[in-house]
């Protein structure tokens, strides 16, 4: 596997015509490696954060030995510190490869799907099935304060990590979010709409000029994870927290959301309480 961005992308099911496979092909998973964008924000060796990637599936189908369809939803998380990410189409075509797939048990089907993703992320991905008809879904707000109804001016809609400073006071722990996430998909340029929490110690940063940083995304091209991880590398450097939480709640393309959390130190971990908008 490269550590090219550019190569493993050009060679994804992204932005191209494809035909639909109904029998299992777990060849159809596409990772691409973290490296290059992680070297991109000045990572390169040890990561500063620990973390997951929590992708929700709510069409995931299959036989039984009799013929008969089941239905799931799944929960998959892949840890940060695998070396590769799942292009999101890939797996999406992936999991309808199951659709004329006959699996003996749920427990077998979990069983494929865990060493498939494990192996396309290059490390131990953890896999939850339930049933669709006794399953719940908890959705919720962080506990915190919402930035976007700051009466500001904006006009950057690139990264642009000056936009963030902070003030003399210190705060022990305090939530910041914004519903006002917008980027772009790497290879497509198709809008990913997302929530975006920081949780944080250290001195107070700017409300005005974190909605703005958050805005700055509007027109960037990166995934979900890459995402996450620069907003967590430029908050870090801007604005020193005495510790760190940034996670990101995307909308669902494609029956799939993913949402990538990233901490300093792993003791502050939002769950996985979805947002009104998945």
């Amino acid at each position: 596997m490269s550590t090219d961005i550019s190569i493993d992308v050009n060679e994804s099911p992204l932005g191209k015509a494809t035909a639909y496979r109904s029998e299992y092909a777990p060849e159809l998973l596409f990772p691409i490696a973290r490296s290059g964008k992680r070297e991109e924000i000045g990572i390169d060796g040890v990561l500063p954060f620990v973390g997951e990637d929590i992708w929700n599936a709510y069409e995931i189908s299959w036989l039984n030995l009799r013929g008969k369809p089941g239905v799931a939803l799944g929960e998959f998380r892949v840890p940060a510190d695998t070396p590769r990410l799942i292009e999101s189409k890939s797996l999406k075509l992936y999991l309808n490869s199951f659709n004329q797939t006959r699996v003996a048990s749920l427990d077998e089907l979990r069983a494929m799907l865990t060493r498939d993703l494990s192996a396309a992320a290059g490390g131990e991905v953890t896999v939850r099935l339930e049933p669709v008809g006794g399953a719940t879904r908890a959705l919720g707000l962080p506990q915190g304060v919402c930035v976007d109804e700051l009466d500001i001016d904006i006009d950057r809609y690139q990264p642009d990590a000056r936009l963030l400073s902070v003030g003399a006071a210190h705060v022990q722990d305090e939530v910041l979010y914004s519903h006002l996430l917008k980027s772009n998909c790497l290879v497509t340029g198709q809008p990913d709409w997302g929530m975006v929490a920081i949780r944080y110690s250290g001195n107070a940063i700017d409300r005005e000029g974190l909605l703005r940083y958050v805005v700055s995304f509007r027109e960037h091209n990166e995934f979900h994870e890459q995402c996450v991880e620069r907003i967590f590398m430029d908050i870090t450097r801007r604005c020193r927290p005495e510790r760190l939480a940034v996670w990101a709640r995307y909308t669902r393309r494609g029956g799939l959301d993913i949402n990538p959390f990233r901490s300093s130190d792993g003791t502050w971990s939002p769950g996985n309480v979805g947002e009104v908008r998945q």
